[in-house]
């Protein structure tokens, strides 16, 4: 609020002179820790990107809507298909979104009640223990090529459900 044009005004101080900021310097990668060219890759390296734990949130929306047969364990479906929802959101350079995840599950058959019997076949033997053995998972990750990752969700459970299933992973 401003004063009333009777309060006098004292002089000293009324303006302020800028503080100037020096330019920034050039950053420079030389801490130890520091990696150069970019995060490695390999082996049991995965794929990294932007707040990845989100994904396990978007996953648990799936908890109890899975179709599963006998012998199939949720856990190992979540844990087979959460990293196939990470490879495509890392590929986007982006955080997961729940598109990523509704594409690995659908990859598998889970959304769909009437999946084809060599889907459900493959699956059993490739999620089975698959939430507790890293390169089981990676194995799993690894089989989806970058071209079915670039689908959408829906083309992919189309393609399932169409039989052309194995066109879409590499097995």
């Amino acid at each position: 609020m401003s004063a009333p044009k009777f309060v006098p005004v004292a002089t000293i101080g009324a303006f302020r002179t800028e503080q100037g900021l020096p330019p920034a310097e050039q950053w420079l990668s030389d801490r130890p820790a520091d990696l150069a060219g970019g995060s490695p890759t390999g082996a049991r390296m995965g794929r990294p990107g932007p707040d990845q734990g989100f994904a396990i949130k978007l996953a648990n929306t799936f908890h109890g809507k899975l179709h599963l047969t006998e012998g199939e364990d949720e856990h190992d479906a979540m844990a087979g298909c959460l990293g196939i929802g990470l490879k495509r959101a890392s590929m986007f350079s982006r955080a997961p979104v729940i598109h990523d995840l509704k594409l690995a599950f659908a990859l598998f058959g889970y959304t769909d009640a009437s999946c084809p019997a060599d889907v459900v076949a493959f699956r059993k033997v490739a999620f089975e223990a698959v939430g507790h053995h890293y390169d089981l998972q990676r194995q799993i990750v690894d089989a989806v090529p970058e071209e079915t990752l670039r689908m959408t969700p829906d083309a992919v459970a189309r393609r399932v459900a169409s039989g052309q299933w194995n066109t879409l992973v590499v097995v």
